[in-house]
């Protein structure tokens, strides 16, 4: 019986795969539109604006690391730390116990400039949330977590 539940538990159905996948692709979608107006409206690359996101968990960061975080070579961090500094965003600090390496951290203006982006992903986010009733946010939310939780376990079968 357990072994008959747990088969049909694993069953997909083509128009279920149809589907998942036609969602994925429009929930891609809709986030690339929003990274092409965020760009525009913060007068900034999309690459550059990702590198500077980073900075929002960290105080400092290193160009290895971000190349890491971004998954990009670091060649092309190198391209995007340049853009950064030239606009005053970020400055580059020597390390204080090794003077090979290089620190990045924000400007005054690259803080102002994450608060912004901040609080326009703050208002996007509350905005899709207020469209549901509270029971079905709660049921996203929860769906949402199981989604991130399925794609990162298929992410490992990549590997």
């Amino acid at each position: 019986m357990n072994e008959l539940f747990h088969q049909k538990e694993i069953e997909i159905t083509p128009h279920q795969l149809q589907q998942f996948q036609s969602l994925i692709a429009k929930l891609f979608q809709c986030c690339q539109e929003r990274m092409q107006y965020q760009s525009d409206r913060f007068e900034l690359p999309d690459a550059e604006l990702r590198c500077m996101m980073l900075f929002g968990e960290e105080r400092y960061l290193t160009p290895k690391g971000i190349a890491y975080k971004m998954n990009v070579v670091k060649s092309r961090i190198s391209k995007i730390i340049d853009g950064l500094i030239k606009k005053d965003l970020i400055q580059r600090i020597k390390d204080p116990e090794d003077s090979r390496i290089s620190l990045l951290s924000l400007t005054g203006k690259g803080h102002e400039k994450i608060n912004q982006v901040k609080a326009f992903h703050d208002e996007i986010h509350q905005k899709v949330l207020e469209e549901m009733p509270i029971e079905q946010r709660k049921t996203l939310l929860m769906n949402l977590d199981l989604l991130k939780s399925s794609m990162e376990s298929a992410k490992e079968l990549m590997v």
